[in-house]
Formats: structure tokens, sequence, C-alpha cells
């Protein structure tokens, strides 16, 4: 059994904290033994008050004999703006004695900001919330920031996630690690997570992006046309047809519109879903790449490596 603790303090997200934990939770449940046994650890023990104004009921650090076989989570917050010196520097000592002692430490969103006090992620990739990275990257030159990532692992003790539901993709990939794909899927299917993502996709989703872009909804309809035939020939003059627009008029339109070229939002489209159905289907590379529209297997790890600036992942 594997003891996660997280470790709270006033003003932090409540999410970064019950997302993962319910991800741990119910894998012990769904897995048919006790896999993972979740705490919750402050300071001084008692109520911590979360962002949300939830209060979580929390053990003292000090009646935790020892770190060793254990993870450590944490957690991000408003809180972690506020906090003041000497606890900054209290919480910092508890995560070099649990790193001193063999945990596995994993940081989520803003947490990556107490993480790197540490000094535990010098010389080492992480990455943290989009809008925390430039922080991070500016007050710890000595650390390689992913701007991009859902999470990275820095070495096999040690890793950082990025925003919020980031945290659940983490607990995810921690469960795949310590007992197989077949119960972290089975636990994504449990909790209802659109997508099994890998830690390095980007921070937002395609979709998300042309939808954040086109405020007046001006080509959704053509996304939702595009995402039905990722594995046809989607020229510009075929999306321009379907638009009832001249190729010119529509390429131009489309990246005033959208920040991008038509070209490269389909591409984008095409490893979303690529993403998909590695994370969620046993079909081999060559065939998700014929249903995702790319010509092979290499076309696809090319196009992978493009958008999404990381290792094309293992099968």
């Amino acid at each position: 059994m594997t003891k996660v603790i997280a470790l709270a303090f006033e003003g932090v997200q409540l999410l970064d904290i019950t997302g993962p934990l319910q991800v741990f939770s119910s894998a012990s449940s769904l897995g048919g033994h006790a896999a993972y046994e979740t705490e919750i650890a402050s300071l001084s023990g008692g109520p911590v008050r979360s962002s949300a104004g939830i209060v979580l009921q929390t053990i003292p650090v000090c009646e935790i004999s020892g770190f060793e076989a254990m993870t450590l989570l944490i957690p991000g917050g408003p809180g972690i703006r506020r906090m003041e010196a000497k606890t900054r520097d209290e919480l910092s000592s508890i995560i070099r004695k649990a790193a001193a002692e063999n945990a596995r430490i994993v940081s989520v969103c803003s947490g990556a900001l107490l993480l790197a006090r540490t000094g535990l992620l010098d010389g080492g990739t992480a990455t943290t919330h989009w809008r925390w990275c430039e922080k991070l990257a500016r007050e710890h030159p000595e650390i390689r920031v992913d701007h991009d990532a859902i999470f990275s692992r820095i070495n096999a003790k040690l890793w950082t996630s990025a925003g919020v539901t980031a945290g659940i993709d983490l607990a995810l990939a921690l469960i795949e690690e310590d007992h197989g794909r077949s119960l972290s899927l089975a636990v994504a299917r449990e909790l209802v997570v659109f997508l099994r993502r890998h830690g390095g996709q980007a921070q937002f989703s395609a979709s998300l992006l042309r939808q954040s872009a086109t405020e007046k909804g001006e080509f959704d309809a053509l996304h939702a046309w595009i995402l039905e035939r990722l594995d046809q020939r989607l020229s510009v003059e075929a999306l321009a047809a379907h638009c009832c627009m001249s190729p010119r008029s529509f390429a131009r339109r489309y990246k005033a519109a959208t920040g991008r070229t038509p070209a490269k939002a389909v591409e984008a489209m095409r490893i979303e879903a690529a993403a998909r159905f590695i994370g969620e289907t046993s079909l081999s590379i060559p065939q998700i790449a014929t249903r995702c529209g790319f010509a092979s297997r290499t076309h696809l790890v090319q196009a992978w490596k493009r958008q999404l600036r990381g290792s094309f992942p293992r099968r």
C-alpha cells in the first residue's frame, strides 16, 4: 500500500487536493485491494480553509513518523502567494525531509513555486499552471520550465503538473506506473474523465483554443464537421467549399478569427484525436494514424512533435 499525503495550507486550491486524492481512492476501490491510503496534513493540524471557503480537516505533519514509500502532494492556490516566509520555510523543510527519506513528491498547479524553493527541481524540466510559468522561470532560472506540458517527470521520485485538473492527469499517470495501464483507464472511466491525457500534451486542447478564438462562433459548425471527417482529405478548398466561400477568402477570414491557418488547425485537431486514441484504446499506431488522417505512422509522429514539442508516447 502507498500512503498519499496532501500538504495543506490556508488558501489552498481545493481541487488540487481533492482531485488527485479521489483518483487514488478510486484506484483502491476498483483495484480490489487497498492500493492507496490518503490523508491531508498541515503544519499545525486541525481545520484549514481552502480558497473555495470549504474547510479541510488535517492531521499535524509532526504525526507522520516517516515519509519512506509515501507520495507527498504539494498543491497550489492563492495561499502560496500570501504565505508568510516562516510558513514557506517550514513547508520547504518538510518537503526536503520527505525527499531525503525517499518519498515520491508531486506538485499540482502553483505548488511548483513552493517545491522550487527547496532546490529539488534544479537542473530539471518542470511545469506549472500556464499563468505561473513565467514567474517560475524568472525566479528559478536553474529550472527549465515547460510552458505547455500537462505534467512533467523530473526523475522517478519527482513530478510537477499544470493547473488544477492536471493533477488528476498526473494521479492517473502515477497509478499507471504503480499498477498498470488497465487500472489507470478503469479509474478514468469511473470518474468520467473525458480524455486520458499524456504529460506532453498542451495545457489547452485544440478544440478549446478554437472556441476561445472565435467568440462569435463563426466557425463552430465547420469545426464540428472537421471532427467527424478527420480521416478524410481536408484541404483548404474542401473547407472553403463547406463554408460556401472562395479558398482565398476563407483562408484569410479563418486565420483572422482563430490566429491559425486552416492547415495548422486541422493538424492540431488530428493530434488531439490521436492522443485520445492512444490513451483510451488498444489500436495500433498505424491504425490510429489512418483514423486521424495521417498518411503513415511517421507523419503522425512528426506532426505530434510539431504540435506538442514532446516525445511520442511509447506503446
